[in-house]
């Protein structure tokens, strides 16, 4: 990997891990998932339109054929994937909903080996297998003893699997469309159910903080728009697969941001639920890791 996709894949990483802990300052900041999900969006959705429009880019119109596969998309790894998680996040700390974000890889293999007929080697079977014991144990974890937290869970792993099924199920597009133009087309399509919650919005961000309302923007002007855009960069110039290592540190910026910002930490049966999945998650790709090329 050359070093401008590591800076940039940083970028991405630490941005993305941001993100949960932002989330949680906006809900306690006085938003509801609904409408903060879509003030975020809103904000994406016109910082790549600002995009499409300024003079020197482009961005194509998606061919008919493949209209209904992206909007079913961005409905699943955008609408699904945000509100599940920011409904989570209103009873999940931000750290533990990193680490459950960190489970991702497991369940993108599992659909992949089902849809797309992809190979696992038996060690990444048993490194699968163990990791979704740390899922197991990442829920038990975050529910601290009440209903609430548990249901909160749920939602995060509804997140989960839709996330995967968006990673596995988009890659055909790649070989029509730039990853700017993919992540735009999934951004527009996002949000469009999010638009359901329009009712109320303006009054819901009169009364909320400042701090809520100026993290919201951050959402959907840095994770949400600038990290895919770097994200995207990096894996056109590198080793997909080495840049997609870096996801590996994403649950501990997590923590570390929830633990500066809100003085949150997940709890000690999480934690170690979430390093049991990690670690799974490079056995799961250990094969492919080496046979990558150092670091230049």
């Amino acid at each position: 990997m050359n070093k401008k996709a590591l800076y940039l894949g940083l970028f991405t990483v630490v941005a993305w891990g941001s993100s949960f802990a932002a989330i949680r300052v906006s809900l306690l900041g006085g938003y509801s998932p609904g409408h903060l999900v879509l003030t975020r969006f809103m904000v994406a959705s016109l910082v790549f339109i600002l995009y499409a429009l300024w003079p020197g880019t482009k961005i194509r119109l998606p061919a008919r054929q493949d209209v209904w596969k992206i909007l079913l998309l961005g409905w699943t790894g955008i609408s699904i994937y945000h509100f599940g998680l920011t409904y989570g996040e209103q009873t999940v700390s931000a750290g533990t909903a990193g680490l459950f974000i960190a489970t991702v890889p497991i369940f993108t293999s599992i659909i992949a080996v089902i849809f797309l007929s992809e190979k696992i080697s038996p060690l990444g079977w048993i490194g699968m297998a163990i990791g979704l014991a740390g899922v197991a144990l990442i829920t038990i974890g975050s529910a601290e003893g009440t209903v609430e937290v548990s249901v909160g869970a749920w939602f995060i792993l509804a997140a989960v699997i839709a996330t995967s099924i968006f990673f596995v199920f988009q890659k055909p597009l790649f070989k029509r469309y730039t990853p700017i133009e993919l992540t735009a087309y999934f951004t527009w399509a996002g949000t469009l159910p999010f638009l359901y919650f329009t009712p109320g919005l303006l009054n819901e961000i009169q009364g909320a903080t400042m701090e809520a309302t100026l993290s919201t923007v951050y959402m959907g002007v840095i994770p949400a728009t600038i990290a895919y855009v770097t994200w995207s960069t990096a894996l056109s110039i590198a080793d997909a697969g080495a840049v997609s290592s870096l996801l590996y540190i994403e649950p501990v910026v997590a923590i570390l941001i929830a633990w500066v910002w809100l003085q949150e930490l997940p709890s000690g049966l999480s934690t170690i639920g979430g390093l049991i999945a990690i670690l799974s998650v490079i056995a799961v790709n250990w094969q492919s890791m080496r046979k990558r090329p150092a670091l230049q």
